[in-house]
């Protein structure tokens, strides 16, 4: 397959470049803490996983709207009122 030649002028991503040269570095036995991909260093929490498959087979599997779900950001704008003092609405996040 042939590709354009302007894919050629895509620089490689410095963030794979970097977590690929941690691997490297672990794997010589270095202690490596990694700030490359935003990768956590524990596994999804259990209650999060659950509501995943759970939305899964309800059906939601679209994208959401760019700027997220109203109910996702009425949430924030809650938690945000509640435990920082931040007086904002669904329309700051």
């Amino acid at each position: 397959m042939q590709l354009a030649r302007r894919v050629a002028d895509i620089p490689p991503s410095i963030t794979l470049a970097i977590t690929s040269r941690v691997q490297s570095l672990r794997a010589a036995g270095h202690p490596v803490i990694a700030f490359g991909a935003g990768e956590p260093d524990f596994d999804t929490p259990e209650s999060i996983r659950r509501a995943a498959i759970e939305a899964l087979e309800s059906g939601e599997t679209h994208y959401m709207p760019v700027s997220g779900s109203m109910e996702a950001r009425t949430a924030i704008a809650e938690k945000l009122q509640r435990e920082n003092g931040i007086a904002c609405g669904p329309g700051d996040v």
